[in-house]
């Protein structure tokens, strides 16, 4: 419709300017008066009983308001069990303050509100609860026998398909086989915003939450629910979000505590959690991985088996995607998926950047590369004898599939025809060991119900609202992007508003739908936007458009013009300023296809090539070179996408090597709850990335052939460092992170 074509190209960040000069208002930032401070209380023990809390000793403090407890706030409307957020799992969600049981270490057990901030951290520190202790259990390994495979009907959650073939006959008759359990332990999001929300308390009794959170909507459900409020009441704002990965996708306890303090105090509210309280609302769950593979003489698989067993809460049954993949990644006739949960007196995991996949293709991934070496060929080549042309599980062709272009453009640039295959058969100038892997991924590819509103004014300016997120995505610019291509308009000329929950409504900002979903409303509002900017450009005197229907013109520089002759035109200023009205606007929405997407396997795909180097006396791992090639159809900004691949490379690099929430279980409790022991990278540890995107074009996916990027960018990248840590060395680790001990 328009060739002022933004989209596909590298416009800089639109929200950067704000963001570097602090004009960006963050949950925690909003300047609102009469505000005062809530501190959370949180429990030293992982399971028993509160038997009394000394409130009046802190009462007693000059400027103390409340101590809010499972003793005093029994009114609320939040005794509702019914009610869950958006993406909860099965069981009962988490109520903060609903009664004297501990279900987890770190609880929040009270909440002090107090005039000023350092007096509230002062009362939590000297506030005396008494608890009654009960034994608790934190350790997965105590499970193995105990895991039960979850129900149906969880949030987000596909069960394995059943057996096809006979995968244990397969497996014995084989001529090459492996057999191995893979590890990883519990990880957390750790985004470097704290979580917080800053309550503005109205005179009329309404509040405005700005909140830390992936999804407003999702927000503004839970509190009008829990609290009785009315939608009208209750509005909810966040507009810049300091790195979330899953963390926002559910209310965290902090939000509803806040809420509470300010309509009990009928005062503004902020409540800000510690980095050590954030490890107490969700994480990677800790996973074991069994995997069975086997080939025929010539290199196809003959058979896949693969089962996880992982933690939940006990009161949630929360489940992930992890073995689905193994049946689709690769072309076997005879594959047996398992997946089982175990209950633990943790805190509930939750979505954390491409939750399941990430932790499957760690498995998958280092399980081929074994069984390559047990038949003898090279980790690609086998790959390439296994392709899958079509979705196993399902039994669909795929919408789209790139990944043989991912195979061959990545190997030729990163030079993968000048691999050894031997192990320890390869080292650099200075002696030391040079190991190359490869992994790869797959992700879903998806769209949400999604709205949004446009507003042009006269003098050629448009608005466009929705109510999606942003965590550092670049949502803000590739909205612009379209809203500018649709209309013809310089992106200068457009403002992308979101967050908000007085906008239309949009989906949670997650699952890497973002784009398709609020980038499909978008275009569809602009385009209903341009429909009625036509209609009045026909009414003017004179009009050169007098006879076009829709389809015969086009938007470009500020224009409607004919498409077959460019100099019939109307300047857009000129039809707003000559229909008198001062605005026109619009709301529109954008659904997914259903009857077209029905028939297919839609998914993002991608290659993970690297490059480790390991010092052989010392046991330490530098990855010097990482290559990413992805198929994730229209690529809307070069920029931002390559940034999100970027991200997701470094997470990769963290997970194969650094980042392991370490559970003392004696306590119940994370001992390493801070950014001095939670290692991740730091610029000294990330070298070389490079990103290929493959051209792939998908009108099936949605009008904008637009896939997502934000996950699919991670998956394979611990498990190709994994295989070139042990091309290095010839030391197979199967337990992540590879720390220095697993290797000397």
């Amino acid at each position: 419709m328009s060739t002022t074509n933004y989209i596909g190209k590298a416009p800089s960040r639109v929200d950067g300017p704000a963001k570097v000069t602090g004009a960006a208002t963050y949950a925690a930032e909003y300047n609102v008066p009469g505000l005062t401070y809530g501190w959370v209380v949180s429990s030293p023990i992982a399971k028993g009983k509160i038997t009394k809390i000394h409130a009046d000793e802190v009462l007693v403090l000059p400027g103390v308001l409340q101590v809010f407890s499972h003793e005093n706030v029994p009114s609320l409307a939040w005794f509702d069990r019914s009610y869950k957020d958006q993406v909860a799992p099965g069981g009962s969600p988490f109520r903060p303050l609903h009664d004297n049981e501990i279900k987890f270490s770190q609880q929040p057990v009270a909440l002090i509100v107090a005039e000023n901030f350092e007096l509230a951290r002062y009362a939590a520190s000297v506030l005396r609860i008494e608890y009654e202790a009960a034994p608790h259990e934190t350790n997965l390994e105590t499970k193995r026998q105990e895991g039960f495979e979850p129900g149906r009907g969880k949030t987000g959650y596909m069960p394995p398909p059943p057996p096809r073939g006979n995968p244990d006959k397969a497996w014995e008759e084989a001529a090459h086989r492996m057999e191995a359990e893979y590890v990883h332990g519990t990880q957390h999001h750790n985004p470097m915003e704290l979580f917080a929300t800053t309550v503005e308390y109205h005179a009329n009794g309404k509040i405005t939450a700005y909140d830390k959170t992936q999804g407003v909507y999702n927000v503004q459900a839970y509190l009008t629910k829990i609290f009785g409020l009315s939608k009208d009441n209750c509005r909810v704002v966040n507009e810049y979000m300091g790195g979330g990965f899953g963390s926002g996708l559910r209310p965290q306890y902090q939000v509803f505590l806040a809420v509470l303090a300010a309509l009990e105090l009928k005062r503004s509210v902020r409540v800000t959690l510690t980095r050590q309280q954030m490890f107490s609302f969700g994480h990677r769950p800790h996973t074991l991985q069994y995997l069975k593979l086997a080939t025929n003489p010539d290199g196809t698989l003959a058979a896949v088996q693969h089962h996880a067993l992982h933690e939940t809460s006990q009161f949630e049954d929360y489940t992930e995607n992890v073995v689905n993949w193994s049946g689709m990644l690769y072309q076997c006739d005879n594959v047996k998926l398992g997946y089982q949960l175990a209950k633990l007196d943790v805190y509930t995991p939750l979505d954390m950047r491409a939750p399941g996949a990430a932790t499957g293709s760690i498995g998958l991934e280092v399980a081929m590369d074994e069984m390559a070496y047990a038949a003898g060929l090279d980790p690609l080549e086998f790959r390439l004898r296994n392709y899958a042309e079509k979705d196993q599980n399902m039994n669909k062709p795929f919408s789209s599939k790139k990944l043989r272009d991912c195979y061959h453009q990545g190997a030729a640039k990163f030079g993968w025809d000048k691999r050894t295959q031997e192990p320890r058969s390869m080292r650099d100038a200075d002696g030391k060991l040079v190991g190359w892997g490869i992994g790869g991924g797959a992700w879903d590819a998806s769209q949400m119900k999604s709205a949004a509103k446009a507003t042009i004014t006269a003098d050629g300016k448009l608005l466009v609202l929705s109510a999606s997120g942003e965590n550092g995505t670049g949502t803000y610019t590739i909205m612009t992007q379209i809203a500018a291509e649709t209309l013809g308009l310089p992106l200068e000329a457009v403002t992308f508003r979101l967050g908000d929950t007085d906008q239309p409504e949009a989906p949670l900002q997650g699952g890497s739908w973002t784009a398709a979903s609020v980038g499909t409303a978008v275009k569809n509002t602009c385009e209903a936007l341009g429909e009625k900017l036509l209609k009045l450009a026909q009414k003017m005197e004179g009009s050169p458009l007098k006879n076009a229907n829709f389809e015969d013109v086009e938007f470009v520089n500020g224009q409607i013009r004919l498409r077959t002759d460019a100099n019939q035109a109307v300047v857009l200023r000129d039809v707003l300023q000559a229909s008198g009205e001062a605005k026109i606007e619009v709301d529109g929405s954008a659904m997914p296809n259903m009857v077209k997407q029905m028939p297919y396997s839609m998914h993002s795909h991608n290659m993970v090539f690297a490059e480790v180097k390991v010092d052989e006396d010392l046991g330490t791992v530098h990855v010097t070179r990482v290559l990413n090639a992805v198929a994730a159809g229209r690529i809307l900004n070069q920029k931002t996408a390559r940034s999100q691949v970027l991200g997701s490379v470094v997470w990769g690099i963290s997970m194969a090597l650094m980042e392991e929430t370490v559970m003392d279980h004696k306590f119940g409790r994370y001992m390493n709850h801070n950014y001095a022991e939670y290692h991740v990278p730091v610029n000294a540890d990330i070298h070389d990335i490079d990103v290929i995107f493959v051209e792939e074009e998908d009108d099936i996916v949605n009008p904008l052939g637009v896939k997502g990027i934000g996950e699919v960018g991670m998956l394979g990248v611990a498990a190709a460092i994994a295989n070139a840590v042990f091309h290095a060395t010839g030391k197979r680790v199967r337990d992540l992170p590879i720390m220095i001990d697993k290797l000397l």
